[in-house]
């Protein structure tokens, strides 16, 4: 029964194939033959879904937040995460596999697109902003590809029950991009329909052409041993898929990990009293400097570097400026985060740094949020560069709390995964650079007073240091760690 199972499963992806295959070339003929029938049921269902939800501005941001999910910022991120998770766990051959699916698709996409020439849908009420062509949807067929190429690769390291998950996930994922596109008035059902049978037949072709690549040789040159991926443990993933990456190699953390925090308790408390410490220490210095000045205003310094830099202002470094704005503002923190957060537990093999990051942002965030609210100082009486600012208040900084919190944080885990001192070196640099950018650039904005500043660098110093203790590894739970590392980083720690 097994065997029958296991040519039948290849037979059945085989005929889906060419089902999908068809599909695809009878709807690009149709489409560029101009048939009637379906053209009108395009016509049809783009007014009805666009006119069911223009005028719910609540909804209309949902959709606009689900269709970025396939745009090509997100799916670069995605990818790129992606690949370099592979490549730092020197999964060569996965990685090669991800980018040429990837490129193969955009590439696809914008060949397609020429050759069919269909203009977007026109439709009472517009809720995006098109741009190129319609036929295929590059979102439908892009985020088919790219979700689907990760979830390809890392199947060996899901159990059945995390497999089923990941699928639903990634499948209703792919279904919602695609609907957004038409409620939105971006493309025909025939376009979203297009994207996913051409993107379906690409994840297919690409991964059975490297599916069958020589593992021990790479456009005729030996890879390295550990860059073939290793013993897969293919009984967990259907005969019918792909397998291009090795459990043990791909798995974030061994089965049997180091305990993130091995003493909770006492890590909470000590978390804990820091956190009261600085929010008192905080509150304290807000109420000084508020009335430090002439008539229970800021101090003059406060106001006279503020003022010197509104006198300076060019509009390249106006520029800068809105740059640095972006970095420091949450828009960046979530980017970085994002990559931070997956690349740290690649290179380290533990679940630590996680909890490092997601210690220090709370933390600065709760400690940012109560203090703005108990002293309640207001922005510089300047013409503010960035027009209306957020609704918090002045003291301490956000923008520069997030910023030094988390390079901070980014510096401790590379401390913590590689003894190589240009390494640190550079994150060091990197840390007071970026945070030091972010900081002049609030003053240069007329956001914020220096006190400010220092407010922000007195929240976020202190308040990582202790995140740092409190997430320590046991001298036990060190060696542990080390002992999982490959062995190109267990050389790093002892050089």
């Amino acid at each position: 029964m097994r065997d029958e199972r296991t040519v039948a499963r290849p037979a059945v992806v085989a005929v889906l194939l060419l089902l999908a295959a068809t599909g695809f070339v009878l709807l690009l003929f149709l489409v560029r033959g101009e048939w009637g029938p379906l053209r009108r049921l395009d016509q049809a269902v783009a007014d009805g879904l666009n006119g069911a939800v223009a005028g719910h501005g609540v909804l209309v941001r949902a959709l606009r937040v689900v269709t970025d999910l396939g745009g090509s910022p997100a799916l670069a991120w995605v990818t790129s995460v992606g690949v370099a998770w592979l490549l730092l766990r020197r999964q060569v051959r996965a990685a090669l596999y991800v980018v040429a699916a990837a490129v193969g698709a955009w590439i696809l996409i914008s060949l397609v697109k020429a050759l069919v020439g269909r203009l977007r849908p026109v439709v009472e009420e517009p809720l995006g902003t098109p741009s190129g062509l319609s036929f295929p949807s590059g979102h439908a067929l892009s985020s088919l590809v790219s979700y689907g190429v990760l979830l390809l690769v890392f199947l060996p390291v899901m159990n059945g029950r995390v497999r089923r998950v990941a699928t639903a996930v990634a499948v209703v994922l792919v279904v919602l991009v695609g609907f957004t596109r038409i409620a939105l008035g971006l493309h025909y059902l025939s376009d979203v329909v297009a994207g996913w049978l051409l993107g379906a037949v690409w994840l297919a072709v690409t991964a059975v052409a490297f599916r069958h690549w020589p593992r021990e040789r790479l456009w005729g040159h030996p890879l390295p041993q550990a860059a073939e991926g290793g013993a897969v443990e293919r009984s967990r993933v259907p005969s019918a898929l792909p397998v291009l990456g090795s459990a043990r190699e791909l798995r974030p953390v061994p089965e049997r990990h180091a305990h993130v925090l091995p003493r909770p308790l006492v890590a909470g408390t000590e978390l804990l009293v820091a956190w009261l410490l600085i929010a008192g220490a905080l509150y304290g210095l807000g109420v000084l400097v508020e009335d430090a000045g002439a008539g229970s205003g800021p101090p003059g310094w406060d106001r006279a570097v503020v003022r010197d830099l509104v006198d300076v202002r060019t509009p390249w470094l106006n520029h800068v400026s809105e740059g640095l704005r972006i970095l420091g503002g949450a828009p960046g923190i979530i980017a970085a985060v994002a990559i931070v957060a997956p690349l740290s537990v690649a290179v380290t093999r533990s679940w630590r740094p996680l909890a490092l990051l997601a210690l220090g942002l709370v933390g600065q965030i709760t400690l940012f949020l109560v203090t703005v609210a108990l002293v309640a100082r207001a922005r510089p009486d300047v013409p503010h560069l960035t027009g209306d600012l957020p609704p918090t208040a002045s003291f301490p900084s956000g923008h520069v709390t997030a910023t030094l919190t988390l390079t901070v944080c980014t510096a401790i885990i590379v401390f913590r995964a590689t003894g190589r001192m240009w390494w640190r070196l550079t994150c060091v640099v990197l840390s007071v650079l970026i945070t030091a950018a972010v900081a002049v650039e609030r003053l240069y904005a007329g956001a914020h007073y220096p006190s400010d500043v220092l407010a922000a660098l007195l929240l976020a110093g202190p308040w990582t240091a202790a995140c740092w203790w409190a997430t320590r590894p046991a001298p036990e739970d060190r060696a542990r760690e080390q002992a999982t590392l490959n062995p190109a980083e267990h050389e790093l720690e002892h050089e």
